[in-house]
């Protein structure tokens, strides 16, 4: 996608100009994310759609000089997606969305060879919205798991999440089966009618919650202990492993991206700590601070500017 970012110096006001940036960027939920995947030096593939466009070239240039390999469909007749990001002084943001050639991948744009030795699928929630598209993720997910892949989502944005209704999320949420959830505090809160971290754990083994400057909340399922040969009591589970990782504040007038970083951290420093046979604590730990560095090099670093096409 391509995110076209206004940042108003001062509060917007209707019918008249305001002073402030206008900037035309590399965007969506899982490119940033390959992007950022790649920049931390992990193989990483990313399947979307584009037009065949200006943009569309662009926007894949950028992600391969980022290491990502780009499996694109080019949609003849329909535009490269863009996102309107309208950043307000105090750093809030609002999202107009034009998908356009995003939600046009479909499942038979996919081949088995990408999922062949795939250690994990991450998939915004985007991802599993939309014709045909949403068909795609669900597909992908089918791929990923059967080729013995981990699968992670991200809850993303809480309007089209719950556009069907909260029972509908939940139902979708559900059957990814997901074993990394990651979500904002608010989209927890929409998701559940009532913000709980632990509540989360009914739809994945860990769930990772992103809250801003005050850091992240991991939770996550403990492996069942084993049963005594012979024993006619089941063993009770465990309580779930939860802590809180605070960091640095890192002062920025616009976030956009820092939360798809973050994921791209945590995804590469968990792969990590599983390799190296790391306790599941200490590994979700590393993690997540891998995470936070991942987000901060994204809030400090240059945002590249992209040709509109």
């Amino acid at each position: 996608m391509l995110d076209v970012v206004l940042v108003a110096a001062r509060s917007v006001e209707s019918g008249t100009d305001v002073p402030g940036r206008v900037e035309i960027r590399q965007g969506g939920s899982a490119a940033n994310t390959a992007k950022w995947l790649g920049r931390l030096g992990v193989a990483v593939q990313l399947v979307c759609s584009i037009g065949r466009d200006g943009a569309g070239r662009s926007l894949v240039t950028q992600l391969e000089r980022d290491g990502v390999m780009v499996h694109a469909r080019r949609i003849a007749g329909s535009r490269t997606g863009r996102i309107g990001v309208l950043v307000a002084p105090g750093g809030e943001r609002s999202f107009i969305a034009d998908r356009r050639a995003a939600d046009l991948l479909a499942p038979d744009d996919l081949r088995e060879e990408w999922f062949e030795r795939l250690s994990l699928l991450h998939v915004p929630i985007y991802s599993l919205l939309g014709e045909p598209l949403g068909r795609a993720g669900r597909r992908a997910i089918q791929l990923a798991r059967a080729h013995g892949a981990l699968v992670s989502l991200d809850l993303a944005s809480i309007g089209p999440m719950l556009a069907g209704g909260r029972r509908s999320a939940r139902q979708l949420v559900a059957d990814v089966h997901a074993d990394v959830l990651f979500a904002t505090e608010a989209e927890a809160q929409a998701l559940l009618g009532r913000y709980a971290a632990d509540g989360l754990l009914e739809f994945a083994e860990v769930v990772v919650v992103k809250r801003g400057d005050r850091g992240a909340r991991v939770v996550a399922r403990r492996p069942s202990p084993a049963a005594s040969v012979g024993a006619e009591i089941e063993p009770e589970p465990m309580p779930p492993i939860a802590f809180d990782v605070a960091t640095p504040t890192v002062l920025a007038t616009d976030t956009t991206g820092a939360g798809d970083a973050f994921d791209a951290g945590f995804i590469a420093g968990w792969l990590a700590a599983r390799a190296a046979g790391r306790p599941l604590a200490d590994g979700l730990h590393r993690a997540t601070l891998s995470g936070h560095r991942a987000a901060a090099r994204h809030l400090a670093g240059p945002r590249v500017e992209l040709p509109a096409g």
